[in-house]
This record gives C-alpha cells, structure tokens and sequence, in this order.
C-alpha cells in the first residue's frame, strides 16, 4: 500500500475577519512548505488556475489528493489571544464549489477558548478524490479581526 502525503505550515499571521463565517486557511507554496512531493499544493492548480499571491488567494488553502483513497487529514491552528468566546474549525471537501459536490464539511468544532495559548490539534478520516481539492477552515466570534498565527493542514492517502 502506498501513502500520499502533502504536509502545509503557515507561520506569517493570517487575519481573519469578525464576520462568523469559515474561511479558508492559505498556506505559501513552493520552499515554504514542509513536504509536497506529490505535487498536491501547487500555485498552478489541476484545474488550470494559477495562484498569483498565495496569502490573498483562497485557492492557497487547497490540498488536491494525488489519488483515490483513504484520507487521513490533521490540522493544527494557534489564534493570537482575543475577546471571543468561541472558536471554529473544519475540514472540507471543495470549500469553493468546484464540484458537484461542494463545500462537504467534516469533523467540525466549536470549542470555548483554553486557559493560556489558543492551540488546538484535530485528526480525522474520510474518503478523497482526485478532482475534489480539501481544505481546513476557521471562524471566530470575535468583534474584531484575529490572527491565526500558526496553522498547519496534512493530508495523508492510503492506497
């Protein structure tokens, strides 16, 4: 059995808005990134789109599996400190409607924040598919913008 990994890690803050909704994490491509060598995170996507800025473009945040199988995804987010009282994340199948299938979502949470850093781990499996890229959203309840400062989304396919 063969396994697939893409491994993302983003580092420079990301704001996200004080609106309640999800929004993609992006992550850099290219050297920023920890592990792709199966060609799953790329600024020229399957479909033909190119990503000019990846920390503007929301097609940053898209992992497309290299192949049918199963899919075990982990996530790490770390929020900067702030007035919510709630935070949010997921995972998603086409999170921008690129199927007939779009913005499937999986293993979400709602969690109050923790005493100290906002750090939060999760993993979960599911069924992935070539054509039907994956991403990890957030959402917070704050009145302001907050920054994610840490994120990391991992994707790993058992053949």
């Amino acid at each position: 059995m063969a396994v697939y990994v893409c491994s993302l890690k983003l580092t420079t803050p990301q704001s996200i808005p004080a609106d309640g909704a999800y929004h993609v994490v992006r992550f850099p491509f290219g050297a920023a990134e920890p592990s792709d060598s199966w060609n799953m995170h790329q600024a020229t996507q399957p479909d033909g789109a190119q990503v000019a800025a990846w920390a503007t473009d929301d097609r940053a945040g898209l992992i497309w599996p290299a192949r049918e199988g199963w899919g075990q995804f982990y996530g790490m987010v770390q929020w900067e400190s702030g007035g919510y009282t709630e935070l949010r994340d997921q995972f998603v199948r086409d999170p921008l409607g690129y199927t007939d299938d779009p913005v499937n979502t999986t293993a979400t949470d709602h969690r109050p924040p923790s005493p100290g850093m906002q750090c939060f781990t999760k993993g979960h499996g599911i069924w992935v598919y070539p054509g039907t890229p994956i991403a990890l959203r957030v959402a917070h309840n704050d009145r302001e913008a907050r920054h994610l400062v840490c994120a990391e989304f991992k994707l790993a396919i058992h053949t």
